[in-house]
């Protein structure tokens, strides 16, 4: 049962796809505040786990918490509303939109809609100077810091974000990393983080949990874990 500070809990989960068993019985707490890293080879269903979390995947069986509050039924985007928020694995900005357009949908996700918030581009001063730029003519590392910033003005309690560094350049992920651990000190939401890049999740992570097959095999504080029980998980 997830304790008092858990924010996000997901209770014996289970995903099919037909008759394939893509999630197995998984498990874990995700307390507020935190950074949670889920990590595992390629296919072993860490976006999936994440889809069923925010809802666009129904599970066969379990159950997920959000805020104190049974979710397992609930559609994707009233569980945005309620601060859930989500960066898919590619993105999915909206490439004809300005930087601008891209984050008023965001606002969406808010009770009473409202402005863009200063403080998103505090976060990301690279969007401040292109907020009239369309978002398809972007770089990648430019594009993956403004649906990060999208989900942020959502004002989420939990931002999932899945594989933020993937084909991003050096650069780039030092500033998203800098980003995650400023909105970490903050205390104010939970993020959980499916990533491959051993370093990056390394640095910003408070607990793992390391998934093959579908199934968690292993999981654990930072300091628990050395290096070398993670790698294991992540290489053939």
């Amino acid at each position: 049962m997830q304790s008092a500070e858990t924010t996000l809990a997901v209770e014996e989960l289970d995903i099919h796809y037909g008759g394939s068993r893509i999630l197995r019985d998984i498990s874990l707490q995700v307390p507020g505040g935190s950074i949670v890293a889920v990590m595992g080879r390629n296919g072993v269903g860490k976006t999936t786990l994440l889809k069923a979390i925010m809802g666009l995947l129904v599970p066969s069986k379990g159950r997920v918490f959000f805020a104190g509050e049974d979710v397992t039924a609930l559609t994707a985007d009233k569980r945005t509303r309620r601060g859930l928020g989500y960066v898919p694995q590619g993105r999915e900005i909206f490439p004809q939109l300005t930087v601008r357009e891209n984050l008023e949908i965001g606002l969406q996700a808010r009770e009473g809609g409202g402005e863009v918030p200063e403080e998103v581009f505090a976060l990301f001063p690279v969007l401040a100077d292109m907020q009239e730029r369309m978002g398809g003519n972007l770089s990648g590392g430019q594009q993956q810091q403004l649906a990060i910033a999208r989900a942020l003005v959502g004002e989420p309690k939990v931002l999932m974000l899945d594989e933020p560094t993937e084909g991003i350049q050096p650069s780039i992920i030092l500033e998203i990393e800098k980003v995650l651990l400023q909105l970490k000190e903050r205390g104010e939401f939970a993020i959980v983080l499916v990533e491959q890049y051993f370093d990056f999740a390394r640095q910003i992570a408070d607990h793992f949990f390391l998934m093959d097959r579908g199934s968690i095999l292993l999981q654990g504080t930072a300091d628990e874990l050395s290096d070398e029980s993670i790698k294991t998980h992540l290489t053939f």
